[in-house]
């Protein structure tokens, strides 16, 4: 017998019967038009530079989580780790600088990171990246997290708290970074490599390292809150003024810096049930500088990245089950084979129509096929002799019809 192959170690297969993923991604799209976003797709990996560009020397993503590989031409290229920076590429280069601002993109895409894989932790994991470039109006910063909230709302999920804070930008950043240097200096027990490294080459990143008893021992460090200039000020008092008019409620987290460097003024996370590694359900900020980085001119812009398989294991915690596949409009069971082409021909032209159908291809009898058009969901069960029907809807009486007014009969 040949080898049985199995999925990599750190991914997962998504089965046609897995439906509240399919759920999940709906709504998704649902709620994404809903509030003017258009769909983008990138491809899965792009040049190395991009991301060690934009996500920091200093961040996780970069030391110690990308999939990076060199291909035949000696191109470094690295699978997709976040879905923001690839999109803020597109954005200059195809020049969308020239449409409507701001620029309302999402994507829902497999990204890649490198790490130990366990529940709801997957080394190919699935996010919806919600992006709006263009705009530095605090509203536009509210509307991203309040369509977060609405997700939530719409899926079920009501045990989340939304952390929230202001990371500065470039005319208040570099005096809070003064402060900070002469804390830790004060500090050196708290200077392991770790820090130490951050501390070079992006500041505020300490503040994102995992150790617990570190992160305790930061408490007592300068907040960036403290430092922040007249501008990012107002800006985050707009910011929060505008979800509390939404009614979202939130909790400042004065140490909340989010783990990749792009990220300026607001910065956000979502945090779910699970109270482990898979509490943050969602996450993100304002990235102003970012378009600079890729080559474009200075543009604002804020977006949040969202995992579905977090997503998923705090809907199950709250939810009673998956929700019913919708069915199929149409079942067609074959009585005599002879009716077999017509009914091909007539699937054809209903599915023209826009009705959902499907038949028998399994060789089943009459009744298996009477027990397959159950496990469809089918709302309407046609049974097809030589030369006519009978029409079983919920709810009516049959009705036998001859073949030439089948597709009539079953139109809406």
């Amino acid at each position: 017998m040949a080898e049985r192959f199995q999925a990599p170690r750190g991914t997962h297969d998504v089965l046609p019967s897995g439906e509240l993923w399919w759920h999940v991604v709906r709504t998704m799209e649902e709620v994404c038009a809903l509030y003017g976003w258009r769909r983008i797709q990138t491809p899965g990996f792009e040049d190395t530079a991009l991301f060690a560009r934009t996500s920091g020397e200093a961040s996780d993503v970069v030391n110690k989580e990308m999939y990076t590989f060199e291909d035949r031409g000696g191109r470094s290229l690295t699978l997709r780790p976040e879905g923001t920076a690839p999109i803020a590429r597109a954005y200059v280069e195809h020049g969308l600088s020239r449409e409507p601002q701001p620029v309302k993109a999402y994507t829902i895409a497999p990204m890649y990171r490198y790490s130990r894989p366990g529940r709801g932790r997957y080394r190919e994991h699935w996010q919806l990246s919600v992006e709006a470039i263009g705009s530095a109006d605090p509203a536009v910063d509210a509307e991203v997290i309040q369509l977060y909230a609405e997700l939530l709302r719409r899926l079920g999920v009501t045990e989340w708290e939304l952390r929230l804070n202001s990371i500065g930008d470039s005319a208040c950043r570099p005096g809070y970074v003064e402060r900070l240097d002469a804390w830790l200096d004060a500090h050196p027990e708290l200077v392991d490599e770790e820090v130490a490294h951050k501390r070079t080459t992006s500041p505020l990143q300490i503040f994102d390292v995992k150790d617990e008893r570190l992160r305790a021992a930061l408490a007592g460090a300068p907040k960036i809150g403290e430092s922040l200039c007249d501008a990012c000020r107002e800006h985050f008092d707009a910011v929060r003024a505008h979800l509390d008019g939404y009614g979202v409620p939130y909790v400042v987290d004065p140490v909340l810096v989010r783990g990749l460097d792009y990220y300026t003024r607001t910065t956000f996370e979502f945090l779910g049930p699970e109270e482990n590694v898979n509490s943050t359900i969602c996450g993100g900020g304002r990235y102003d500088g970012l378009v600079e980085q890729v080559g474009g001119h200075p543009t604002p812009g804020i977006g949040f990245g969202a995992g579905i398989e977090r997503l998923l294991l705090a809907i199950e915690r709250e939810a009673d089950g998956a929700p019913a596949p919708p069915g199929l409009d149409v079942f067609f069971v074959v009585e005599e084979p002879d009716a077999r082409p017509r009914v091909l021909a007539a699937m054809a032209e209903l599915r023209r129509r826009g009705l959902s159908c499907d038949t028998d291809y399994a060789g089943r009898s009459v009744k298996g096929q009477m027990t397959q058009a159950g496990r469809t969901g089918a709302r309407t069960v046609v049974v097809a002799r030589a030369a006519d029907a009978a029409v079983r809807r919920r709810g009516h009486d049959e009705q036998v019809v001859t073949l030439d007014r089948l597709v009539d009969t079953l139109s809406p």
